[in-house]
């Protein structure tokens, strides 16, 4: 059902809310040292751009690559009043967005934003997730892009009734469900918290159980390892740095662009920045069935260059989604999950939406989100990384911040109604 206010509100903020992007060239970000060596912010404060080399028999192969490295914890925070069961969140600008406007937690700042090192506005509810909390989950960011980057997740409740600023709005449970069918609106961080607070089910039968989950892992950790090391950004194999950006040579994966900013609504109305520039449409896949009266989740054992923990990812998780058949970087299993049940005639989709990763480091960055549920008599040979996991088991290893970003929002949608 369409809520007219809500979308008349939506409408509203995009008329009132000005963003302008340009991109610049790398050398031309004020602000900013471009070198050999990495792009870092005059402060040493935001983020840097780094290069590092991999090393990993878990992919038979070494690569160098670009990645973000911001070496500070920032804040997801949402307010949810316990009396109406409402969430506060905002209609932000973000650079990145590809549609200007998306609907973020009512508080998403990095470390530096709220410690005010650009010297602009205060972040509004800040105080609300600056102290202790019970519902609060370290988690990471995406580790193919950022090295070792953490968010602290907070659902904060209040049970008084406070100034609501004008780009912020309360949200009910059912319709920000509704509106997790439209295409990027709900943004990544919003997910991002929400997913990190599901509820169990009170019954719960996993075909692995702990002790056997416990075992494959510490195997498959024993068995495989990555290693990075820092390198000179101008030095990277097969990529190239110019004064205006870096690109791959093959033109994969992502570039390193700059733009300069304008808004009217956000801390300080001009900045410039480096920003990730990806190419194509993304990619996250569950396959789900049930095992024991159980819904299950086939996850994938993973380890990822910025990351230093070893995680479980969707089934299929890939960068680039269009000629994925010819694709060297997609394995074939994730070919066959694809063409078989995800992009086959008569699956069961049970979700497919388009949404964006977090506009302050992505530009116009996005994910088809897919889940396709099995019938019965529908069965996997499944690799040696491959796993069935079950929705408690998903929440425990959620907690233990072994879910990547991708597979633990596609999770929080699915079992939306779930969360507190």
């Amino acid at each position: 059902m369409i809520n007219v206010k809500l979308f008349k509100w939506l409408a509203n903020q995009r008329k009132t809310q000005t963003l302008i992007v340009k991109q610049v060239s790398l050398n031309k970000l004020q602000k900013w040292n471009v070198n050999k060596n990495e792009i870092c912010h005059v402060s040493k404060k935001f983020f840097r751009i780094i290069g590092i080399r991999i090393r990993s028999n878990f992919y038979k192969k070494n690569w160098d690559q670009p990645i973000i490295y911001q070496n500070e914890i920032g804040i997801l925070g949402i307010l949810k009043n316990v009396k109406t069961k409402k969430y506060l969140l905002q209609a932000k600008v973000e650079p990145g967005n590809i549609n200007k406007i998306q609907l973020s937690p009512t508080v998403q700042a990095t470390k530096s934003n709220y410690s005010r090192i650009h010297g602009g506005k205060l972040i509004p509810y800040l105080k609300y997730f600056t102290k202790k909390n019970k519902n609060f989950s370290l988690q990471s960011e995406q580790a193919f892009r950022y090295f070792n980057k953490k968010n602290s997740n907070i659902i904060s409740l209040i049970s008084k009734n406070i100034p609501v600023g004008k780009t912020f709005r309360w949200f009910s449970k059912k319709e920000i469900i509704n509106l997790l069918y439209k295409r990027n609106l709900i943004n990544m961080d919003t997910l991002s918290v929400l997913s990190s607070f599901i509820k169990k089910n009170d019954k719960d039968f996993p075909i692995n159980n702990s002790k056997y989950l416990s075992k494959w892992t510490s195997f498959l950790n024993k068995k495989y390892y990555l290693k990075s090391q820092k390198k000179k950004l101008n030095s990277l194999n097969l990529w190239n740095m110019s004064s205006k950006s870096i690109t791959h040579k093959f033109k994969k994966y992502f570039s390193i662009i700059g733009i300069k900013v304008e808004s009217n609504k956000r801390e300080i109305s001009e900045w410039y920045q480096p920003i990730i520039k990806p190419i194509g449409l993304a990619f996250a896949g569950f396959i789900i069935k049930d095992f024991n009266k159980t819904e299950h989740y086939l996850c994938r054992y993973i380890l990822k260059p910025g990351s230093k923990i070893n995680t479980f990812s969707c089934t299929v998780n890939t960068s680039q989604l269009k000629n994925y058949k010819h694709s060297i970087d997609i394995l074939p299993f994730q070919k066959k999950m694809i063409s078989k049940f995800f992009l086959k005639k008569g699956s069961n989709i049970i979700y497919n939406n388009i949404l964006s990763d977090e506009g302050g480091r992505f530009f116009h960055s996005q994910i088809n989100y897919m889940a396709c549920k099995l019938k019965k008599n529908e069965n996997i040979n499944l690799p040696k990384n491959y796993i069935w996991l079950s929705k408690n088991q998903i929440i425990d290893l959620i907690k233990k911040q072994k879910i990547d970003i991708e597979a633990r929002l596609l999770f929080g949608i699915i079992n939306f109604k779930g969360i507190i």
